[in-house]
């Protein structure tokens, strides 16, 4: 794995016990126990370091993006990362929407998308990476 090339990922990840969080410009959330998927891109100048970050702030009071929020109430359960094109992040995203309940305006406030935030009450890795293959089929990987 090189951490600095570039790409997009989903984190998976579960929520123990139903939960209000609060969640920035979002507001308040409830949410229910469960599994919660989180696709977002790497196209800074870390690359794929992105999600290392976020591993590291769920133990820290960092808060900068959505999922920032959602992570200190979370158990990380995997990843799946590509090196595809920026775009192809809202691909993922809304093939996610078709097989998975959304969390509305979750991860998504610079595009189109209804979410970033994707919940399933089993495993979703499945559909994870079904999502991750059809963006590739759909997009030249880098």
């Amino acid at each position: 794995m090189y951490w600095g090339r570039k790409g997009v990922y989903t984190l998976i990840v579960y929520l123990p016990t139903r939960s209000s969080i609060e969640v920035g410009s979002l507001g308040e959330l409830v949410l229910e126990e469960g599994y919660y998927t989180y696709t977002g891109s790497a196209w800074g100048a870390g690359g794929m370091k992105r999600v290392l970050r976020h591993l590291s702030v769920a133990g820290r009071n960092v808060r900068r993006w959505h999922i920032d929020y959602l992570l200190p109430h979370v158990h990380i359960a995997g990843c799946v990362m590509s090196y595809l094109s920026k775009s192809a992040e809202c691909l993922i995203a809304r093939a996610l929407s078709e097989k998975m309940g959304e969390v509305r305006g979750f991860g998504c406030s610079d595009c189109s998308c209804t979410s970033h935030l994707h919940y399933l009450q089993q495993p979703p890795l499945v559909h994870v990476l079904a999502a991750h293959i059809r963006a590739e089929r759909s997009h030249a990987a880098l």
